[in-house]
């Protein structure tokens, strides 16, 4: 009995003995690849230059992903905001990571340039992410990027020069604005008390949907367009008239986002709709000479409608043809993670909605942080269609005619509505 156990102990070892050498546990190949460092690879990112985040805030993060991630190296690139889409579609695969704004979604998506990323977003970081946000980078139902970038604009006022003036409060509507631009101008504290950035660029589309918005005009209903809409008309002759006034500056039909802002900090401006990014900026000895009396209030509205800004949302997505998603995905994280957003709340606020109770982003701008709760209830989104960047090319010139007295609101609104619905077929 004692020698038949023996035989079966001896026989159990060498089967074991057997299967440890056969067996996936003990394969070679898979027990180097379990334990061999990161490969080394390379990503590249394409980013813009202006408004947000600045160059040297990415860099640097950037260069602290690389350091904490020595096996991925990132290489990035920035380019003007009007080209940005542009040099996405003729990139032909040579980036990895791309920054999408939020009407261009439905289109990267119907062109299979980004990837779909629904399931690598928990339900708890999408319930702490604004919906402005989130809704930037969905189409049908599905996520296509992270949100990174949360922002609108709002209305900047001039604190001295309104002091001046006697006025005592900034406007909540458009017609108390012009009311308060004509004392201004009659006063001669400034000779074109408010600057906008109308040049014919996507910077104009913002600015015209906006104030659209104010008036309760809209552009696409039920996915076809409707861009002669009357309140979109009346809005149109609200910006033209205050061209033809001499209230606005003569200079905003050829003027982007940053030239608004040199106008506004050197002091040749009372009002200013911008980006956040401005408040900082326009505070900064090193760029403004007007430190210390820069204003920031809701976006003047109408009967219709108390108020409207602009999601000015955008997002990272991993490019389609990315050949290490996994790499570009850990990059995408490491920048929209709530370290970073915090960080740099002074030029964009977060994402993240907890992050509006933390003391030290509170602190960055206490009177900013309170005032976009409010703001943010009266977000507004470009038309989130397949056929956005037309329509925006085709309103930039209607809208353009109109304000340089080329044309009237109502034949330029009127002609873009022709094209729109050839574009929507």
């Amino acid at each position: 009995m004692r020698k038949k156990i023996t035989a079966i102990l001896a026989a159990i070892l060498v089967t074991g003995l057997l299967a440890g050498c056969s067996g996936k546990n003990a394969d070679p190949i898979a027990s180097s690849a379990s334990s061999e460092a990161p490969k080394n690879v390379t990503i590249t990112a394409l980013f813009m230059k202006q408004a947000g985040y600045s160059e040297d805030a990415i860099k640097e993060a950037t260069d602290a992903f690389i350091k904490e991630n020595p096996n991925i190296k990132v290489e990035t690139t920035f380019v003007p905001y009007e080209v940005l889409e542009q040099k996405t579609l003729v990139a032909n695969g040579g980036y990895d990571v791309i920054l999408v704004d939020a009407p261009w979604t439905a289109k990267y998506v119907k062109a299979n340039l980004i990837k779909e990323v629904t399931d690598k977003v928990s339900t708890a970081d999408r319930d702490d992410i604004f919906a402005g946000a989130i809704s930037a980078m969905q189409y049908e139902d599905k996520l296509y990027g992270m949100p990174w970038l949360n922002d609108v604009k709002y209305l900047f006022y001039n604190k001295e020069m309104l002091k001046q003036a006697g006025i005592n409060a900034p406007p909540k509507t458009w017609d108390e604005l012009i009311a308060d631009c004509k004392i201004l101008k009659e006063k001669k504290i400034v000779d074109f008390p408010i600057v906008w950035s109308w040049k014919q660029a996507e910077a104009l589309a913002v600015d015209y949907a906006l104030i659209a918005g104010s008036f309760g005009g809209k552009f696409v209903e039920d996915g076809k367009p409707v861009v002669n809409d009357p309140s979109n008309i009346e809005a149109l002759k609200f910006m033209q008239q205050s061209l033809t006034d001499g209230l606005s500056n003569p200079g905003s039909p050829e003027y982007l986002e940053e030239d608004v802002r040199g106008v506004f900090s050197s002091g040749k401006a009372a009002f200013a709709l911008n980006w956040t990014y401005m408040f900082g900026m326009a505070n900064d000895p090193k760029e403004s000479k007007i430190v210390g009396n820069v204003g920031i209030a809701q976006v003047p509205g109408t009967a219709k409608a108390a108020s409207a800004t602009i999601n000015g949302g955008m997002g990272l997505s991993i490019a389609q043809s990315s050949k290490n998603p996994d790499e570009a995905w850990k990059y995408i994280q490491y920048l929209s993670a709530k370290d970073f957003q915090k960080k740099h709340a002074k030029d964009a606020l977060p994402i993240w909605k907890s992050l509006f109770a933390d003391a030290d982003v509170i602190a960055t701008n206490p009177e900013l942080v309170n005032l976009s709760k409010t703001q943010y209830e009266y977000l507004i989104n470009r038309p989130q269609v397949p056929w956005y960047g037309e329509l925006s090319k085709q309103m930039q010139v209607a809208v353009q005619v109109a304000l340089l007295g080329r044309s009237s609101p109502e034949d330029a609104l009127n002609k873009l509505q022709t094209k729109a619905l050839d574009m929507s077929k």
